[in-house]
């Protein structure tokens, strides 16, 4: 589903991603974990488009997705959430969902002022569809609220609504479990593994909560200074010696792994 082909990024002399490449493959939820500025949210942007390689190529899907516009990346079939919340605060629920399904209309600056019969058509068609994602998601109590003002594991809930909205392929998830009380974690968990089969998706997500990462991966990549130093299963890749350096340091015990 998506390959990172030896990717590098500078940003003057700050190398924040040096000959990276990892595999997904579809179906997969793989887990992305490396300390603070290891490069894993410039690989994200990277492969949003947000961030343009100085050398290397994303491919998705058998395509390089080199040469495509960050607008018509979501067109291809992927979506993201965002490490800071990118949700708008005065609208409600319901309206920052259906912001994510804004790609697959067919209205335009003539048709949505006339209300012409198909464009009416395919709005009520949409909003039935985000309202079926507010209820799988447990928002449809919510759906009239304005975002501003509820609570960060909500608010987590309506931007993957909003993900959802946009029927992707591959969602990239951006630290899902940051801040986030136990309880909720396990909550997330469970809510990601069954999005992933109920809607056939492929995952790739970033994010330092190691029980979560480890407990929801099939595959996990660690990234260190941009390179990728580990691969595997996350049994394999928490008792890795080099990951545990990268996270502990050299000189601490590493028979336990981390966990």
């Amino acid at each position: 589903m998506l390959e990172i082909d030896r990717v590098t990024i500078r940003f003057g002399g700050i190398v924040a991603l040096d000959n990276a490449s990892l595999e997904v493959s579809r179906g997969q939820i793989c887990g992305l974990i490396g300390p603070n500025g290891a490069g894993k949210t410039t690989l994200f942007n990277c492969i949003t488009r947000l961030c343009t390689p100085d050398a290397g190529r994303v491919i998705y899907d058998g395509r390089d997705i080199g040469g495509v516009d960050p607008h018509e990346i979501v067109g291809l079939g992927i979506a993201r959430t965002f490490q800071n919340l990118g949700l708008f605060p005065t609208m409600t629920v319901r309206d920052n969902v259906l912001v994510g399904a804004h790609h697959r209309t067919s209205a335009n600056f003539v048709t949505a002022p006339l209300r012409l019969p198909g464009v009416r058509r395919e709005e009520l068609d949409i909003r039935d569809e985000v309202t079926a994602l507010l209820e799988r998601l447990g928002l449809d109590a919510l759906a009239g609220r304005p975002v501003q003002g509820l609570p960060l594991g909500t608010l987590k809930r309506v931007e993957l609504a909003r993900a959802l909205a946009s029927r992707p392929d591959l969602l990239l998830l951006d630290e899902p479990a940051n801040g986030l009380n136990h309880a909720e974690v396990v909550a997330l968990e469970e809510v990601i593994r069954r999005i992933r089969d109920d809607y056939d998706l492929t995952v790739l997500v970033v994010e330092h909560h190691m029980a979560f990462v480890m407990s929801i991966s099939d595959k996990v990549v660690c990234l260190n200074f941009g390179r990728e130093i580990a691969t595997g299963t996350p049994d394999e890749v928490r008792r890795n010696p080099d990951v545990i350096a990268a996270y502990l340091g050299p000189d601490d015990d590493r028979r336990g792994g981390l966990e």
